[in-house]
């Protein structure tokens, strides 16, 4: 099973949003949805987002990163990310395979993507499937956040 078929079998129903939820309205912050398998790394990124004001949702994995989105849609009010951060490597899906998964269903929530294996052909990849960026590991805090930023500021 992929995470094509977690998708269509739980929410075949539902729209699948172009881009994201409304929150420019200065009500509610971005929501940021952190894919990332090891448990410090998603300890930092997830408190470097909540301290700038970002509503954090995390995931330890691929499957658990499709899950997430999966629920957004499935909930009473629909609640999917307005961006996304994931590790490339992760055990069950990797960012790159939900990325283009992603794509091909026509939504265009930007996508950060974090590697320690950042390689020319990685990042090409990446490029060709539109992710937003591609940060390499050991990476600054602050680029991370400049790049979160820049994609889906908070409402002032």
């Amino acid at each position: 099973m992929g995470p094509e078929d977690n998708m269509d079998e739980q929410a075949p129903s539902r729209a699948r949003p172009g881009s994201t939820r409304e929150w420019a309205d200065g009500r509610t912050a971005p929501r940021i949805l952190v894919a990332e398998d090891q448990a410090e790394m998603r300890v930092l990124l997830r408190r470097a987002l909540m301290r700038r004001g970002y509503e954090v949702v995390d995931a330890s994995d691929g499957p658990r990163l499709v899950q997430a989105i999966v629920d957004g849609l499935l909930a009473p009010q629909t609640q999917v990310p307005d961006l996304i951060v994931t590790d490339v490597r992760m055990p069950g899906y990797s960012g790159l395979e939900v990325l283009a998964r992603l794509r091909r269903e026509g939504w265009t929530t930007p996508v950060i993507l974090i590697t320690a294996f950042g390689d020319a052909q990685l990042h090409a990849e990446a490029k060709e499937l539109g992710a937003a960026c591609v940060l390499n590991k050991p990476f600054a805090m602050e680029d991370l956040v400049a790049a979160v930023e820049a994609l889906v500021p908070l409402p002032r």
